[in-house]
């Protein structure tokens, strides 16, 4: 099993663990439905493979805020 620091995985300042997992998660499934990893990986499993992406900086996510409406009172 492949050790990846959580120092590496979380680059950004005030990044979310939940957030890291939330990326990683669809990457993961990214994978399994046939894309191509970014990185060479030793590891069986494509979950860490997703990993190894994100650490690497292949991977990355961004939070998209939604726009507010100012709705009637």
């Amino acid at each position: 099993m492949a050790y990846i620091p959580l120092e590496k995985l979380m680059k950004v300042k005030n990044g979310s663990l939940f957030k890291l997992v939330i990326a990683a998660a669809a990457r993961a499934n990214e994978l399994i439905q046939g894309a191509s990893p970014l990185v060479q990986s030793h590891a069986k499993k494509l979950s860490v493979t997703a990993l190894e992406e994100i650490a690497s900086g292949k991977v990355r996510y961004e939070e998209i805020k939604p726009k507010t409406k100012n709705l009637p009172v």
